[in-house]
């Protein structure tokens, strides 16, 4: 498995764990009996600011999946993957900084470092579009 390949199974792992951990909170809301089972919107607007900051970082996932992921996909389907190798890892590590800065805080210093963990990787990916056109 290439690099590129390894780092697109971490990203969809990554998506993955957000989604599971927010089910699991869910899950233990109704337990619990502090929300019903049909009481959940998609953003959990009727939840704690950390739930609605979890629902957020999975969808941020989700929204980035689509471009990250399909660049990666077509430098491994064209036989480009040394275009995305090098960078793949960090596009990844930014990927899940920026994930966990939103699962932190929303202060102003946090939002500014979440834009640039996500600034990161659209350099990166800028510059796998460049790369894979050189081809």
């Amino acid at each position: 498995m290439t690099v590129t390949l390894q780092a697109l199974l971490g990203f969809i792992a990554w998506t993955l764990f957000l989604l599971v951990l927010m089910e699991l909170i869910r899950s233990w809301l109704v337990l619990s009996g502090a929300v019903p089972a049909n009481g959940f919107n998609p953003e959990n607007t009727n939840l704690s600011p950390f739930m609605q900051r979890l629902a957020r970082a999975h969808a941020n996932c989700l929204e980035g999946l689509p471009l990250f992921g399909g660049l990666m996909l077509v430098a491994v389907v064209a036989g480009r993957a040394a275009v995305t190798d090098p960078l793949a890892w960090a596009l990844l590590g930014a990927r899940i900084v920026q994930s966990l800065i939103h699962l932190a805080s929303t202060s102003p210093a946090a939002v500014t470092a979440r834009f640039t963990a996500f600034a990161v990787q659209m350099v990166i990916a800028g510059y796998w579009v460049l790369g894979l056109y050189r081809a």
